[in-house]
């Protein structure tokens, strides 16, 4: 089943406005992690069970991502909860409930991953248990799929009506400034993260929100990241990342 960045258009969808950037994607920060979250769950599972005794390097190697999994992750709650949602209070205060629902489901989360963390450390060392192990990834996902959906369907179609077309509230470029003060996930690791799997005339797109050095730098990180990630995956790991 392809993952969509973007919404379907719906027959009753209002026209776009006169003075709307058609290049815009609205909220792409918010929409390309919830992709890229999607898109790693699903792998992780079938990345563990394929590993064989003896395959210490690989099993470091999956640790490592799923670490930066995690960091992404707690990155993206943090952007929520201390820019975005209460900003979204002040214009939208008839959705503080499902914020507030959505923030504590945040720390749930964050303990959630922070547990199996424990798990994904031991079978990187130990393929004995990476079966229970996957199960456990799977099961958080499945949890995490909740979460996304909620956010999709109730507060993303709110904000598109309060917000204007020009906001950077939930954009890549606002992702990226975060990034940038955070002590988590560098620019270049964490856009080549993102950007795994979008199509080339969209990553166009959102490379248009971001500064020239970014995207001067793009092919590099891009072609280091592949370089370094594929080799978890293999062939079949490719889930791509398809949009409108």
């Amino acid at each position: 089943m392809p993952i969509h960045l973007l919404p379907q258009p719906s027959p009753s969808a209002p026209e776009r406005a006169e003075d709307e950037d058609p290049a815009a994607i609205r909220f792409a920060g918010l929409r390309l992690v919830h992709a890229a979250l999607r898109r790693d769950l699903a792998r992780l599972p079938n990345a563990l069970r394929l590993l064989q005794p003896g395959e210490d390097d690989k099993g470091e190697a999956l640790l490592r991502h799923w670490d930066f999994v995690t960091a992404m992750l707690t990155c993206h709650h943090e952007q929520q909860d201390t820019r975005i949602w209460p900003i979204v209070r002040r214009f939208a205060p008839e959705l503080r409930l499902l914020l507030n629902w959505l923030e504590a489901d945040h720390h749930n989360l964050d303990h959630s991953f922070t547990r199996v963390t424990t798990l994904v450390r031991i079978a990187s060392r130990d393929t004995g248990s990476v079966w229970p192990v996957a199960y456990a990834i799977e099961d958080l996902a499945a949890r995490l799929e909740t979460h996304l959906r909620i956010e999709e369907r109730q507060l993303l179609p709110r904000m598109d009506l309060v917000f204007p077309a020009n906001s950077r509230l939930g954009g890549l470029g606002e992702l990226l400034d975060l990034l940038r003060a955070a002590n988590g996930p560098g620019t270049a690791d964490a856009l080549a993260w993102l950007l795994d799997g979008v199509e080339p005339a969209v990553v166009e797109r959102l490379l248009a929100e971001c500064d020239d050095d970014v995207a001067r730098s793009w092919p590099h990180w891009q072609s280091t990241y592949q370089r370094c990630t594929s080799p978890l995956w293999g062939p079949a790991g490719d889930l791509g990342v398809v949009t409108d």
